[in-house]
């Protein structure tokens, strides 16, 4: 009996302890954001804009299809939120680098929305090889003259690629007749453009029947340019502060070899880790240069970094 009477004890001591535990986490848990959670919670379904525009070009409405394959691209980069809140970021930093480019090409400024779909303003490369912030594959960069080889690739030099990416853009222009389609040709090829024009009998972009990237990719540009263009609308707030601030740098013109690419970072005061970065269109440890060819190395100011110490 007195076994059975300490374990009842036992349990009813337990038994209190237990409840006051939970009445002390329902004390640190205030209701309201446990109904909030449950109850409150809603998704963000943005609203297409009454008008929108490429390039001044105003976006047909009134066709069903092109009006839900907007909502895609708005829905899925509102709800992209890390990969758009980065854009948002980098864009602060490399939009001032590519406006004025675009400007001096006399291609309309929508086209830096451009870099942002294809490579998220980042030196990426793809599966097929393109590379760069506005992925050119190597025929193509090599034609608008950029140098491309295993030490030397042009194509991750911001300006240069940028200024290729303009001469393209004006040659399909002047081709089409109109923006929309050149940006879809960027992606497409003229070649392939050229070849859905004949069988469709149509050079309007929003009546032909493409493959789904391409006909995608006007819409992509158009959702980026919104959302980048109105971040709050779309519940993106980002302070400034929390911005990627633009970094200034000098030039520093080469027309010799450098051996040793460690060794020139350091006496430029950087690292080679800093030289890397602001010249990713460097390819190796070194730069070869027989032909005397003048290079601009780009070197951040001083008062713009500050290095670890070894």
């Amino acid at each position: 009996m007195y076994v059975i009477g300490s374990l009842i004890v036992f349990v009813i001591i337990s038994g209190i302890i237990i409840i006051q535990k939970i009445s002390s986490l329902e004390k640190e848990t205030p209701r309201e954001v446990i109904v909030h959670m449950e109850k409150d919670h809603r998704e963000l379904i943005p609203s297409i804009p009454d008008k929108m525009d490429f390039c001044g070009e105003a976006v047909p409405f009134q066709d069903f299809d092109v009006l839900e394959r907007m909502e895609r691209e708005l829905l899925v980069n509102a709800h992209w939120s890390s990969s758009t809140i980065l854009n948002i970021k980098r864009a602060n930093r490399w939009f001032p680098v590519i406006e004025p480019i675009l400007k001096r090409y006399g291609i309309p400024d929508d086209f830096k929305y451009l870099a942002v779909i294809e490579s998220n303003l980042t030196n990426v490369v793809s599966p097929a090889g393109a590379a760069g912030f506005w992925q050119l594959m190597a025929p193509v960069a090599k034609e608008y003259g950029l140098e491309v080889n295993d030490k030397i690739d042009e194509r991750f030099n911001i300006e240069k690629a940028t200024v290729a990416a303009c001469r393209y853009l004006e040659k399909a222009f002047n081709k089409y007749g109109n923006w929309t389609m050149a940006a879809a040709s960027y992606n497409f090829g003229m070649n392939g453009i050229d070849k859905q024009i004949g069988r469709q009998k149509s050079r309007n972009y929003y009546n032909l029947y493409l493959v789904e990237e391409t006909n995608r990719f006007v819409f992509r540009l158009l959702a980026i340019k919104e959302i980048l263009s109105n971040p709050g609308k779309y519940g993106f707030f980002i302070e400034e502060d929390q911005l990627y601030k633009p970094i200034a740098t000098k030039e520093v013109i080469v027309k010799r070899e450098i051996k040793d690419l460690a060794g020139f970072a350091s006496a430029q005061g950087i690292n080679y880790k800093i030289l890397k970065i602001f010249n990713p269109w460097l390819r190796d440890n070194h730069l070869p240069n027989r032909s005397g060819k003048a290079y601009s190395v780009l070197i951040p100011l001083e008062s713009e970094i500050e290095l670890i110490e070894e």
